[in-house]
């Protein structure tokens, strides 16, 4: 059984990660997954020092105009040169794909789309599953590697029956909740190097092999959106996405306006514009087709189960009880699972369809077990 990476790698000169392959380490072919970040340099430099060959694979996945030299991009312009010279300082090779048709058509039209359709996406989940793993895997492939290593903060550990994912050791840094649709073929592939160490720990190192990333910001969530203001994107792309529409309440009476459903989601509060209520108003759920915001007082937001859509599973989840969390920032809340249904113990708020439901081991918390994405919703009696 491959051995696990260390909790904590030492700094100070000999930092080396498990990579979880075979020995010799010089027989080895690692592809790294490069952004042009810290954490995907320095998850390149830890794999050209186990000794094996290491080639570097950057995906570029949109124009280089606005966003070429925006702080917190990726993947694009000043990203790829960075890649590029984190490479040449460490004396391999580095490879540049075009990708952007792709992402144009199954990260930013879908991300565009769900507005559309009065969902809230989770774009980053979308790039993961498609062109940075499903492509990037097969690049790796056909690279003839025998890994492909990414700077995700999550673990792949060994269990009695293969590999698992599993949180990062740093939770402020956990990236599980974006990763629940790897799948077991691409799990049994990926390594992640960086999940074991604490950020800080990461910088540390870049700084001590003088990468001139060592101290670059981290990229935002939505890397394609201009100063994260995603309205003008999905605007400009469909211009339908704004047409106004009803303000309604829960109980079917007309309120007010609203300036077009790209402007909200389930659970926002501000920004409804309704006054002389005796409650707080809340939005409640997205009506696409009427194009309505259907608001309510907080009670109207508690929902019993969800309906879970293209589940992908790593371990056995029907009819047992799970840890789910239903938003990247949510705290994980017991649950069960009953074929496509989702059934919190606890009524749950703010479930929005679009996002994603990620289930955990309710026995080992750091286990992930999959999830889908949240169809939709089922509210609970509020009396």
């Amino acid at each position: 059984m491959a051995r696990i990476m260390a909790t904590m790698i030492s700094p100070a000169g000999l930092a080396q990660a498990d990579f979880q392959l075979a020995m010799p380490m010089k027989d080895r072919r690692i592809v790294v997954a490069m952004s042009g970040g810290v954490d995907s340099s320095v998850v390149a430099a830890l794999a050209a020092r186990s000794g094996a060959e290491v080639i570097g694979v950057t995906l570029q996945l949109y124009d280089h105009g606005a966003k070429a030299k925006r702080v917190g991009a990726c993947c694009a312009g000043q990203d790829i040169n960075d890649a590029r010279a984190v490479a040449d300082r460490l004396g391999f090779a580095h490879h540049v794909y075009d990708h952007e048709s792709r992402f144009r058509d199954t990260v930013i039209d879908q991300f565009a789309d769900e507005y559309l359709n009065g969902r809230t996406p989770i774009p980053c989940v979308r790039c993961n599953m498609g062109v940075k793993f499903t492509d990037l895997f097969a690049l790796a492939k056909e690279l003839g590697a025998d890994c492909l290593a990414t700077g995700h903060y999550v673990r792949r550990m060994m269990g009695p029956n293969g590999a698992e994912l599993h949180r990062a050791v740093d939770p402020a840094r956990d990236q599980s909740y974006f990763l629940f649709a790897t799948t077991q073929d691409q799990l049994d592939f990926l390594r992640f190097p960086l999940g074991g160490m604490e950020k800080r720990v990461v910088r540390e190192i870049a700084r001590e092999l003088g990468l001139g990333v060592a101290a670059k910001p981290d990229s935002q969530d939505i890397c394609f959106v201009p100063d994260g203001d995603y309205a003008t994107l999905v605007r400009k792309l469909r211009p339908e996405a704004d047409d106004q529409g009803d303000i309604v309440h829960v109980d079917g009476t007309v309120l007010g306006a609203h300036k077009g459903l790209i402007h909200y989601t389930v659970g926002q509060r501000r920004g409804i514009e309704i006054g002389g209520q005796a409650e707080p108003l809340y939005v409640v759920r997205l009506d696409a087709p009427a194009k309505q915001v259907i608001v309510g007082p907080r009670r109207a937001l508690a929902v019993a189960s969800a309906r879970l859509g293209d589940a992908n599973w790593l371990g056995a989840v029907d009819g047992r009880e799970v840890l789910a969390k239903v938003r990247s920032m949510a705290r994980p809340v017991a649950a069960r699972v009953d074929g496509e249904r989702l059934i919190f113990n606890d009524a749950e708020y703010g479930v929005a369809p679009g996002q994603a439901a990620v289930l955990y081991d309710a026995e080992d918390e750091s286990r992930v077990l999959g999830g889908g994405w949240i169809d939709e919703t089922f509210a609970a009696d509020a009396g």
